[in-house]
């Protein structure tokens, strides 16, 4: 691999800086008498590193080909997160194609070695389901000297139902910085929403994320796409099923699915992504 810029270094502290803090809080222990709990006692917690495989679709390769070509990649993630009585945060950090260069000369770019980065956090309004959302993501190409963050501030719910389904949507003002544009880039609203479950005497869940963006800005979307102008609503998210055969380890499969998102404009990208996770919470 090649040489580390200062730039790089300084993202990855930067981005790495939310989730690893979170990781922190989460593995502080949990004091059992609860007359001596403060508000930086956990209610609850996790932490894993995981093994990832993303498999874009044929379609999805041949719809990119001439812009922002996607290609399938092995990406290393540390996620975690963690609710106290005040608020929650959750974040993870990607290293995709962790063994290949900045640039990839084999595949044309299309292999770089890339991070990816996202810290969430809901501030609780008192006792109700309200809360102050806020979120930051981070993508970095340096191969291409491309770089994307999106900040959203809005607000959030929180809600759980008596199957225990929990739902968590938030609408916010969005703002982007990247090489290509900088400035309000009109609204996100999503949620990210879980089950558990047992079939033949093992644990599962099903999780959803997913993100709706829309009154994006004009220039964003012809400075920040190849080969054409996006429309102004693009869609990102994504379905898993997963398997927890142990407390130690969880397995799962996960439906990517974007469309005027990730560099592509006015086509449906979509693929499957293999998973195995540590847990160390």
């Amino acid at each position: 691999m090649t040489a580390l810029s200062p730039s790089y270094v300084s993202s990855l502290v930067t981005l790495g800086a939310g989730v690893f803090m979170a990781g922190a809080l989460a593995a502080a222990p949990a004091v059992a008498n609860d007359a001596a709990s403060g508000p930086m006692t956990p209610h609850w917690s996790f932490a894993n590193v995981s093994l990832n495989y993303l498999d874009w679709s044929n379609g999805t390769e041949a719809r990119t080909a001439s812009n922002a070509a996607k290609s399938d990649f092995t990406f290393v993630e540390i996620e975690g997160g963690v609710g106290f009585s005040w608020g929650e945060f959750y974040g993870f950090f990607d290293f995709e194609n962790p063994t290949n260069d900045q640039f990839d000369e084999a595949s044309g770019g299309k292999d770089n070695f890339r991070t990816a980065g996202k810290v969430t956090s809901h501030i609780y309004l008192g006792d109700s389901p309200l809360s102050i959302y806020a979120h930051v993501y981070d993508f970095r190409d340096y191969g291409f000297n491309a770089r994307e963050q999106d900040q959203i501030l809005g607000l959030g719910y929180r809600t759980t139902f008596a199957n225990g389904l929990w739902f968590k949507p938030f609408i916010g003002a969005a703002r982007v910085q990247s090489d290509g544009y900088t400035g309000m880039n009109g609204y996100m609203a999503g949620w990210v929403a879980g089950y558990d479950f047992t079939a033949l005497d093992q644990n599962f869940s099903v999780t959803n994320w997913h993100e709706q963006t829309f009154g994006r800005d004009s220039d964003y979307l012809s400075q920040n796409f190849v080969n054409g102008t996006a429309g102004s609503v693009g869609t990102n998210g994504a379905l898993s099923l997963w398997w927890h055969p142990s407390d130690l380890i969880t397995t799962g499969v996960q439906y990517r699915y974007s469309e005027n998102k990730l560099g592509t404009p006015d086509a449906y990208q979509n693929a499957m992504i293999y998973s195995v996770k540590l847990n160390l919470l």
